[in-house]
């Protein structure tokens, strides 16, 4: 994958497929986010929005742009309308550095560490927009699957004791400081795996600034983004990675870097699982070791980023604390196991 865009070349493709002329096109790199990048195109048609993966290694999946493409499809082909319209797929590497996509551009307000200037969100609002939140993650576990190929997307069957596995294996890959409360973490899990499966579609990254809120009404969901991790597995590991991410006031001020769920009128985690086990099946019994995996998991993606960064391949000064939330998450982990709740 190359380290360097060549954006003439990429407008110059564009322009064959947007009917419009190359110098017309404006392409520009959109702030935040992680992982796989994003970019703002602007053309006499409108705006897009173009993704493709981060620089250096790859990571499974995770940074697969054609399956992401295919999960877009899908979405629409099961009638799911809270996410962008798929446009075209390039796979060709040559073109910008590695295969991408076009998708629909949603106007929005999305919320990453602070409310966005001219938004108004109270207590009120935020106990709305969060439980609007669990309404879309159930709506998301009760999409049908088979009609709509979306049971293709994934092996349901294995698939708990495949992601613990898994993300073990990959937080040893991209080790790089001694943290032996993660490593006893990653044991537990490993021992301690449910036999209970239940299936469903699952977006594997949902918080809140993968949302894209109505601007005249930013208690309610317009879009859902950022699907390169979405699969067919147990809804109950989605629920668990999306506590991770649901910090509360009382977390550690680093765990509160990626969700606004800590300020006053968010549901708390214990209210959370009871609304969506209102509406769900499962139980919240259940929870304490979907939990411990959504941190270990969090830590995992926050230690990749940081090796990454180590290598070079980012000068996103950001990267340089997501050692602190690794260590951060394996703590929490152990401190959610020893009290026995979350």
């Amino acid at each position: 994958m190359s380290s360097t865009l060549n954006f003439d070349l990429l407008r110059e493709y564009l322009a064959a497929n947007l009917t419009c002329a190359a110098e017309q096109i404006q392409v520009d790199q959109l702030p935040g986010g992680y992982s796989n990048l994003s970019f703002l195109v602007q053309s006499p048609t409108g705006k897009l929005i173009l993704r493709r993966p981060p620089f250096g290694e790859k990571i499974a999946k995770a940074h697969d742009m054609g399956r992401e493409f295919k999960i877009l499809q899908g979405l629409k082909k099961a009638g799911y309308t809270k996410s962008p319209n798929p446009i075209l797929f390039c796979e060709e590497e040559s073109i910008f550095g590695a295969p991408f996509f076009l998708m629909e551009f949603v106007e929005g307000a999305i919320l990453r560490n602070k409310v966005p200037k001219g938004l108004t969100l109270g207590g009120k609002e935020f106990e709305k927009l969060s439980r609007s939140a669990v309404d879309c993650l159930v709506d998301l576990h009760q999409l049908e699957l088979q009609e709509s190929g979306l049971i293709q997307l994934g092996k349901p069957e294995g698939f708990t004791q495949r992601q613990v596995t898994g993300w073990v294996e990959r937080y040893f890959r991209a080790k790089t400081n001694e943290l032996s409360e993660l490593e006893n973490v990653a044991t537990w899990l490993q021992e301690n795996i449910p036999y209970t499966e239940y299936t469903a579609f699952i977006h594997n990254d949902f918080k809140y600034d993968n949302l894209v809120l109505y601007p005249d009404d930013p208690c309610n969901i317009q879009s859902v983004l950022d699907w390169e991790m979405a699969t067919i597995g147990n809804p109950l590991m989605d629920l668990g990675t999306s506590l991770a991410y649901w910090a509360e006031e009382k977390d550690p001020e680093i765990l509160k870097l990626f969700n606004l769920s800590h300020l006053p009128g968010n549901l708390t985690r214990e209210e959370l699982m009871d609304y969506y086990f209102s509406k769900a099946a499962g139980s919240k019994e259940e929870m304490i070791f979907y939990y411990v995996f959504g941190l270990f998991k969090v830590a995992v993606i926050a230690q990749q980023i940081f090796k990454r960064y180590s290598q070079g391949h980012s000068s996103d000064a950001r990267f340089a604390q997501l050692i602190y939330v690794v260590e951060a998450a394996g703590k929490k982990a152990i401190q959610t196991l020893q009290k026995n709740q979350l």
